[in-house]
């Protein structure tokens, strides 16, 4: 395997180096690097204070950093500017603020909002919430056996009704990328608000949210080598600023009275009470060292350990891959099944051989039953992983089905 990225990464990561386990459910959250840790670490013993409050130096300082992190998350998604990225606890509080705070404002009965059934239920449980509350209609944009998006439907399934569009860009089952460009010009061209969940993409390609053309976008820290329990949402200044607050409380105020407020400016206009400064910290340590790898080799690096995978996949007898023939359109992700084996007694098999996976519905219950699917087990890979991890993969599915007492 040709890469610039060579296996000698995994001394940067200290779980790694500290178990003989071959971690493969990246695609539920990723492993952290020293200097994530280090960063949240630091941040506690020389930077603890109350950020955006105290006018000491200590407070002062803890607000710098918070707000470098913001700066920075802008610059790697291309925000127009900092003030345009507000920091949540995760891509689901992210997408549940757009839902509440544009959502249920804007959108009336006889609306359309427009969601893909490739769909994280972060997603959908949102759409469906407001589309109860409002009476306005919920559509699906359906895919392929494969995943993919058509162009037929995109043009059959946005109307002129269509106010809101939601789509993720990767989705967390065939890791396919979506056509997020042709959905948000179709989009915008019936005059819809687009929401983008970027969860699955950002840890693995470039993101540019303007390029992109998109209202909203949202990710979670924790997917990208950031800590867990820090999220960001990009929305368009305008939006953000005709939107009401998600939640009310302090410092996202600017003053209040007996009778009422008025609200802070952006960004902390939806940001109540204390920020999670720390792991802010740890988010741009991630997002550091993320720019200095590059997606360029992360993504060589991925798409070769995904190929060796399918490739040997494809040779073992009743494991059907879900998803595209192509490697390079599964961005890590290796979804399968074996004929006669429930998903749950293959992960059982592959933990005991020291191989974590994720086994169930993936929290995309809807695009599994579109498949034709209940359940699934589902790989997922990181730059970090190593062909010797694949071929432990590799070896212990093929003893899958004797070992649950097949004869083939």
């Amino acid at each position: 395997m040709n890469t610039k990225i060579t296996d000698c990464i995994r001394c940067d990561f200290p779980l790694l180096i500290q178990t003989n386990e071959a971690y493969l459910d990246n695609a539920a959250t990723s492993q952290k690097p020293y200097c994530v840790i280090n960063a949240v670490e630091d941040f506690y013993k020389h930077s603890n204070a109350n950020p955006l409050r105290g006018l000491y130096e200590l407070s002062v300082n803890a607000t710098d950093r918070y707000e470098d992190a913001r700066e920075a998350v802008a610059k790697f998604i291309h925000a127009g500017e900092s003030a345009e990225i507000i920091f949540t606890r995760n891509t689901t509080e992210s997408l549940n603020l757009i839902a509440y705070s544009y959502g249920l404002s804007n959108l009336r009965e006889g609306d359309e909002i427009v969601v893909s059934i490739t769909e994280h239920h972060s997603n959908i449980l949102p759409w469906q919430m407001v589309a109860r509350s409002t009476g306005a209609k919920l559509s699906y944009l359906e895919c392929e056996q494969d995943g993919r998006i058509t162009d037929e439907a995109i043009e059959k399934t946005i109307t002129e009704k269509t106010r809101l569009v939601a789509v993720g860009e990767v989705s967390n089952v065939t890791g396919r990328r979506n056509p997020v460009e042709k959905i948000i010009e179709k989009a915008h061209s019936v005059g819809a608000v687009t929401v983008v969940d970027g969860a699955q993409s950002t840890p693995h390609m470039a993101v540019d949210v303007q390029a992109m053309n998109t209202d909203f976008f949202a990710f979670s820290g924790h997917k990208l080598l950031g800590p867990m329990g820090i999220g960001v949402l990009y929305g368009r200044r305008e939006l953000l600023e005709a939107m009401p607050p998600f939640l009310t409380g302090g410092e996202m105020i600017q003053t209040v009275s007996r009778e009422g407020a008025v609200w802070a400016e952006l960004p902390h206009k939806f940001e109540a009470g204390t920020v999670n400064a720390a792991d802010a910290v740890g988010l741009h340590a991630a997002i550091d060292y993320i720019t200095g790898l590059g997606f360029d080799a992360i993504t060589e690096r991925e798409d070769a350990l995904t190929a060796y995978a399918m490739e040997g996949m494809k040779k073992i007898p009743h494991l059907h891959l879900i998803g595209s023939e192509d490697p390079a359109e599964h961005n890590g992700i290796l979804n399968f099944v074996i004929d006669g084996v429930h998903p749950h007694d293959i992960s059982a098999i592959l933990d005991a051989d020291g191989i974590d996976v994720r086994a169930g519905h993936h929290c995309a219950q809807p695009l599994l039953n579109h498949l034709g699917f209940r359940s699934t087990t589902r790989a997922s890979l990181m730059f970090y992983n190593t062909e010797e991890e694949v071929r432990r993969l590799l070896g212990s599915l093929a003893s899958v089905r004797s070992r649950m007492g097949y004869e083939d």
